[in-house]
């Protein structure tokens, strides 16, 4: 029988034990650390590897000395961070011949990566095309690909182009699906033998996407309408790949990229590095941050060739020039902002 004095209470780990037990605490919370950070680092280098396989790179900006190509305009001090990325979409479907640029829009990011205005061309837009006099602003990727679409562009606005993206329609589709769908405002109703889109927000897989940007004869303003609906599609798809719903999922991420990459050329001097950090500059972007614009024209118009074009609004065009120079895109009056 026990002293009903004795002290039945454990004995205190001696200081060697609880030294002991401090170690084995550590060790096991450096291997969950190790776990955690090593499957991470192995996804970043699965995404990685991902975008590296599948993206194709080619020479899309121009050369100076090259076709007559000149270094390009300075970006002024009050731009020195905004990046200017122009995409530019295809809608070669099988059974056609040749690519055609049916997208042609200049994503300005602001320096503060707050803000992101994309500014849609209309593909019948009637410019100066650097060594081929007038012409539609379409002419210049079929004259001269990429490069000479960018320097027709720099030229227009005086704004260097850092960076080119070219995917066609059937991309577009797969990313939309990848995502699981994007939620588009639709700003024009329209139906056709399979869709039919009402106005407002509208949840789209990938084969209404493709529908939806696509059209163009049922609209008010044929191609500067359906210019406005891909920037819808563009502004939609964006933000739903910068959500937290696919940036914490890393299925739906990893299906996004394979997706998005596939069908993408970039210009060689878009590095993988660099794609990463202009995608996770802009996570905290929302619907309100990003605006649309249509560069400005002054009406419709027969070229002396007896083709339709939109004809230029030059006072107009410098106005927005002048703000894309300045990164003081806030302050163009003429641009609109979809819910």
């Amino acid at each position: 029988m026990l002293d009903e004095f004795e002290d039945t209470r454990p004995t205190p780990p001696t200081p060697r034990r609880r030294h002991r037990a401090r170690q084995v605490v550590a060790v096991l919370v450096a291997l969950v650390v190790l776990v955690v950070v090593g499957g991470a680092a192995a996804y970043l280098l699965f995404l990685n590897h991902t975008v590296s396989a599948n993206v194709k790179r080619e020479a899309l900006l121009p050369t100076p000395g090259v076709s007559g190509a000149d270094p390009g305009p300075t970006r002024k001090p009050d731009a020195k961070n905004a990046q200017n990325i122009l995409i530019i979409g295809s809608d070669a479907r099988p059974g056609l011949a040749g690519a055609r640029s049916d997208v042609i829009v200049l994503m300005h990011v602001s320096s503060d990566r707050s803000k992101v205005t994309l500014v849609h061309f209309p593909r019948d837009l009637y410019v100066d095309v650097p060594g081929h006099g007038k012409d539609k602003i379409n002419a210049a990727f079929a004259y001269g690909g990429a490069p000479l679409l960018v320097r027709t562009l720099q030229e227009l606005v005086g704004v260097p182009i850092d960076h080119v993206a070219i995917s066609n329609f059937e991309g577009f589709k797969a990313m939309t699906d990848a995502v699981g769908g994007v939620n588009v405002y639709v700003e024009e109703p329209s139906s056709g033998p399979n869709y039919t889109f009402h106005k407002g927000f509208q949840e789209m897989d990938g084969a209404e996407a493709l529908a939806f940007v696509r059209e163009r004869k049922d609209l008010s303003e044929g191609d500067i309408s359906r210019g406005r609906r891909q920037q819808a599609f563009i502004k939609a798809l964006m933000l739903k790949a910068l959500s937290r719903d696919v940036l914490t999922n890393p299925v739906k991420l990893a299906e996004f990229v394979d997706a998005g990459t596939k069908n993408l050329i970039v210009d060689d001097k878009f590095t993988v590095g660099e794609m990463r950090s202009e995608a996770f500059s802009m996570r905290n972007l929302r619907g309100r941050d990003v605006s649309f614009v249509t560069a400005p024209f002054a009406g419709f118009g027969t070229s002396p060739v007896g083709a339709s074009i939109d004809i230029l609004d030059e006072p107009g065009m410098r106005v927005l020039a002048d703000a894309l120079q300045n990164d003081d895109m806030a302050s163009y009056t003429d641009k609109s902002l979809t819910p």
